[in-house]
């Protein structure tokens, strides 16, 4: 027996709407914060807006930059540095935060829902 998973997309905003260099927040369902970020004109990454170090929900307020390559968001409270591709917290590698899989279609940013 073959257990087929279809994947739940939900629209969010206009690509347009996501500064190049930022990140903007939804509230997906009652519970789930994601954080967008649009570090250049054709890369989108999804990440739980939810800082694990205060419990905060504000990493799409953080500074979007680069690490070594590594395309990162710094928390705008303790400035931990998260890996955009991963998750992983590059300040401390045993702490990360959920991805979330982001694709844009006619123009609309959408995120994918476990």
């Amino acid at each position: 027996m073959t257990l087929s998973m279809e994947r739940t997309w939900t629209a969010v905003c206009a690509v347009t709407a996501i500064p190049i260099g930022g990140g903007v927040a939804a509230l997906l369902g009652e519970d789930v914060q994601v954080a967008i970020f649009r570090p250049s004109e054709d890369d989108l990454f999804g990440l739980s807006n939810i800082d694990p170090f205060s419990g905060a929900a504000v990493l799409a307020r953080g500074i979007v930059g680069d690490s070594e390559g590594a395309p990162v968001v710094a928390s705008p409270i303790y400035k931990q540095r998260f890996d955009l591709r991963t998750g992983v917290c590059l300040d401390d590698a045993g702490v990360r935060v959920l991805v979330y899989a982001v694709r844009v279609t006619a123009g609309v940013v959408h995120v994918e829902l476990p």
